[in-house]
């Protein structure tokens, strides 16, 4: 499979520091290929580092033709977390603010449509464990090692960590990290469920997430994969008996697209379906 650049420089030798991108942005069909690009400092966030990821959370999606989106990191770790020094101020003013066409990549602004699947390896700290739990599907290559460590710096996690890994991994498992700080590896994390493979090291956890989001692209509708999500967050956020209200409308509405008469076709025919989005 091709990649293409979606409005991104390319990362050369020739590149300067302000040219190169602190997040590489591809297209690889109907994929977004993210990748965090600050491996010399270990991928540690600056304020230009979020809005670029923001600017790519924002073209996922709102751009039809992107289905799915994968997010993996440059280098031998997935993120060391803030970088301190550059964001600061952001810090103890307690704003982040997001460029014009950026989303909040912790996914903290409203309602997604898109899938996400992320690659994590080497460390994965403090807001690089919100960035995976704000993802769908999450794979992590077997050195990962994860920490929540705002707990040892005077604050607390403030990307989503309060309230998913508690949903996602269990009250009990959740507040052993949260209140510690404690450093924990890929085996736990994967026991938890805050990731649901484990792969061997290098490449491997990029290699995996990019064929689970290839194949969520080739072969699953992608209006069913935006209402599944969509009934999903409706029943973690407003109880099941909503998200049962929206299930035969939903399933009439589906039936009645493009899409929903070539599945129909593909079933009949015995054969995959070739969707359109429409």
């Amino acid at each position: 499979m091709s990649s293409t650049p979606a409005n991104t420089p390319a990362n050369t030798a020739a590149d300067t520091a302000a040219d190169t991108p602190a997040v590489t942005v591809e297209r690889d069909g109907h994929v977004l290929l993210m990748g965090l690009n600050r491996p010399a400092k270990r991928n540690a966030f600056t304020k230009r580092m979020l809005a670029e990821l923001s600017l790519a959370y924002g073209l996922l999606e709102r751009d039809d033709d992107l289905w799915c989106g994968v997010l993996f990191a440059h280098g031998e770790h997935f993120t060391g977390g803030l970088d301190m020094l550059d964001v600061g101020a952001e810090l103890a003013a307690g704003t982040f603010p997001l460029p014009e066409g950026g989303r909040d990549p912790w996914r903290l602004d409203g309602p997604w449509t898109k899938p996400v699947v992320a690659a994590a390896q080497g460390w994965v700290m403090t807001l690089g464990i919100e960035l995976l739990l704000a993802a769908d599907i999450r794979v992590a290559a077997r050195d990962a090692r994860f920490a929540q460590l705002e707990i040892r710096r005077g604050i607390y996690p403030f990307g989503g960590a309060t309230f998913r890994l508690p949903q996602q991994a269990g009250w009990g498992n959740a507040m052993r990290w949260l209140l510690t700080g404690e450093e924990f590896d890929a085996a736990e994390a994967h026991r938890v469920g805050l990731v649901q493979e484990v792969v061997a090291d290098g490449p491997a956890a990029r290699e995996r997430a990019a064929k689970i989001a290839a194949l969520i692209a080739a072969k699953s509708a992608p209006l069913g994969v935006r209402t599944t999500l969509e009934s999903a967050h409706r029943a973690r956020e407003h109880g099941d008996a909503s998200a049962i209200e929206r299930l035969r409308p939903d399933i009439a509405r589906l039936v009645a697209t493009s899409d929903g008469a070539e599945g129909l076709r593909s079933f009949a025919e015995r054969r995959d379906a070739v969707f359109t989005g429409s």
